[in-house]
């Protein structure tokens, strides 16, 4: 039990430390890559704005350089045009380091789709066909701005031309790449720190708990195996003291309680046993250990006016100890008989992948949720009333410490007026 609270405790901590690191990762990059898409366009707006076409033939401005982009027409065409030089001698925004170390790229169409110009970033990467033809792509899909490939891009509309600017994101792209396999590497490594860390928080939590469950567990067993004598010893003399007078109402009242006190002791000492005990595991046939108990609660289910329906499936065999695998269905068939509010009782055993799954149903009384919760703690009954008819709220605690020694599991449901015991055991 303490085993599982301590992985809650230490899939909790993780859970929030991933959680935390996951949100990190977004915040940071999420706020980074926007904060860089932000200046990219920043400067690509200012690319389009500083990007003019000239007749060829004219001076550039200062520091500027003209490349034609088409082949040299008849006198009767117009003059081609050509793209300034942006990378250099011009002051202000576009003077500063990142502006003057980007790579742009550009070409101009005229209304009628032809090219006027291309500017190929000195054919840093893209060659002027491979522009043109990214630009038109651009073009057909419709959108005034967003990302090709590597490639930032705008599409801005002036009179004459329409422009397609791009900025190359490459160096960018695998910054942010090499950031983010940085982060993770190092938030991995970390987690699977701080998972080590959490194994030994949990062990810490869990201990003062797991040591006070010890001791109570280690205190019922002992008081059991003391108060066997006394209670054997005065069955005894009770029994000798009714042959000596005979038949008195306050002997029978002392030998019924007597009775009662061994009854629970017995529960107590089975309670312990499956608790604690190093149980010896052996090859179980548990159809064949279903199919005894059955016929045995036979009669007393006929006594009461019920049936038992069994569907036993054949050659069920699992890793088990028999008298466990005994005491458990008797709990099971023993608490089905007793507080069934009709005549028929259900018991199913099946295999279920890698597991035997034994199953109860009967009809009963509705159990309110708060309730049902606690149907497996010990001492704990439904109806407090029923404290005195020899049913101490043991039977379903020693059912769910039985199936936790054989690493199994217990649970219960309710649906149209039928409540079902479920058990899963490894096969």
């Amino acid at each position: 039990m303490y085993k599982r609270t301590r992985r809650k405790i230490s899939a909790s901590i993780m859970a929030s430390l991933i959680f935390m690191f996951v949100l990190s990762l977004c915040v940071i990059l999420g706020a980074g890559l926007l904060e860089i898409r932000r200046r990219n366009y920043e400067k690509l707006e200012r690319y389009a704005e500083l990007f003019h076409l000239e007749k060829e033939g004219e001076l550039p401005e200062p520091g500027q350089t003209s490349r034609s982009n088409s082949a040299p027409k008849p006198d009767s065409a117009p003059a081609p045009l050509s793209v300034p030089n942006l990378r250099a001698g011009v002051p202000g925004f576009e003077s500063r380091p990142d502006f003057e170390l980007s790579t742009f790229y550009s070409a101009a169409f005229s209304s009628k789709g032809e090219v006027l110009a291309v500017d190929d970033g000195k054919a840093a990467f893209y060659t002027e066909d491979e522009i043109v033809e990214t630009a038109r792509e651009v073009l057909a899909g419709g959108r005034r701005s967003g990302k090709s490939g590597k490639l930032l891009y705008i599409v801005k509309d002036t009179p004459g031309y329409t422009l397609v600017a791009f900025l190359d994101n490459t160096v960018t792209d695998s910054s942010l790449d090499i950031l983010l396999r940085t982060f993770i590497i190092t938030g991995g490594s970390s987690i699977l720190l701080y998972f080590f860390i959490s194994l030994l928080i949990s062990k810490r939590i869990v201990r003062p708990l797991a040591e006070n469950d010890r001791k109570q567990k280690q205190f019922i067993s002992d008081s059991s195996h003391e108060l066997k004598t006394p209670v054997s010893v005065i069955s005894a003399n009770a029994e000798l003291l009714s042959r000596e007078i005979g038949k008195n109402e306050w002997l029978d009242n002392i030998i019924y309680e007597n009775e009662r006190m061994g009854s629970l002791l017995k529960e107590l000492l089975d309670l312990s046993r499956a608790e604690n005990a190093e149980t010896p595991m052996e090859d179980t046939d548990l159809s064949n250990l279903v199919t005894g108990e059955i016929l045995a609660f036979e009669v007393l289910a006929f006594d009461r006016g019920k049936t038992i329906n069994s569907h036993i499936e054949e050659n069920v065999s699992i890793r088990a100890n028999r008298t466990a695998m005994e005491q458990l269905v008797s709990i099971l068939l023993d608490n089905a008989i007793k507080h069934s509010t009709g005549n028929r009782i259900d018991f199913l055993l099946k295999t279920s992948g890698r597991w035997a799954v034994l199953c109860v149903e009967n009809e009963a009384d509705p159990i309110a949720p708060d309730k049902a919760e606690h149907l497996f703690d010990r001492f704990y009954r439904l109806d407090e009333a029923r404290s005195s008819d020899g049913h101490y709220g043991l039977g379903l605690s020693i059912a769910k410490a039985v199936t936790d020694g054989h690493k199994g599991s217990i649970g219960v449901s309710f649906s149209d007026g039928k409540v079902r015991f479920t058990v899963s055991l490894p096969l």
